[in-house]
């Protein structure tokens, strides 16, 4: 009953949130320039005292803190759905600065070497959790489910499972100093050392994740059941304001 429960709230969420991207479209042929500020830091909605194993932060970057109504509406959906957690957001110049501060000039030196925002958001995804704690939400991402119930207090660890059965990184909830994101950072400082492999997916993606990780070990979900992608934005919205396009398109250049 809890399984049927949370596949209809999917499935309405889902459905929701496609007729507001589509009428985004209008808004945005009206407004064509308007564009709406992520806050770098937002306190919880609602304040809690009671103590959990993973921190009440949701993490997310982009290129840019500028973004359309569609992203917009995704954000303010995530803070209904986790009004207990607090929020916060880094561009690109705010993730080098966190790693320069907080590791070793070997990582930062490795992470720099990448050329793709998207394997620098994967990189720092897993740095600023093993330091802090919280739950990474890629830009495009929503709660399917409220975070504070999905979590509960214990759970020290949390990860998404696609269609197929692999682990996927859109979605990371961890506590601070995990032995599990410690194994994702060395491999990812490996590969980018070794510079054999090609590809994003594979370099700093859901690859190393599905390589150094137990998937049958590991504290696990299925996505639509916690977290999906895609429903309240897409391609053209997030990357409107981006030349260059979506990762894959720059990978090929």
């Amino acid at each position: 009953m809890i399984v049927l429960h949370r596949l209809l709230a999917s499935r309405l969420i889902k459905l929701v949130a496609n007729l507001l991207k589509l009428s985004c479209y209008a808004f945005h042929f009206v407004f064509p320039d308007k564009r709406f500020t992520l806050p770098a830091r937002a306190a919880p909605l609602i304040r809690s005292r009671r103590p959990t194993a993973i921190p009440r932060i949701i993490w997310q970057t982009n290129f840019t803190d500028r973004v359309t109504l569609p992203v917009y509406l995704n954000y303010l959906f995530n803070r209904a759905m986790a009004p207990g957690f607090e929020y916060r957001f880094m561009t690109t110049a705010a993730r080098a600065d966190f790693i320069a501060t907080h590791y070793p000039e070997e990582t930062f030196r490795n992470y720099a070497r990448l050329q793709i925002g998207a394997a620098q958001a994967d990189f720092w995804r897993a740095l600023v959790l093993q330091v802090h704690g919280g739950v990474y939400l890629d830009i495009d991402a929503h709660l399917t489910w409220p975070l504070g119930r999905l979590l509960g207090s214990d759970r020290q660890s949390l990860f998404i499972r696609t269609k197929r059965g692999d682990l996927s990184n859109y979605f990371i909830a961890s506590q601070p100093h995990s032995p599990q994101l410690d194994a994702v950072i060395r491999a990812i400082n490996a590969n980018i050392e070794a510079n054999t492999l090609e590809g994003v997916f594979d370099i700093t993606g859901p690859g190393v994740f599905n390589r150094v990780l137990d998937i049958d070990g590991v504290n696990s979900v299925l996505y639509r059941y916690a977290c999906t992608q895609g429903s309240f934005t897409n391609e053209y919205f997030q990357y409107i304001d981006k030349p260059q396009g979506k990762w894959n398109r720059e990978q090929k250049r």
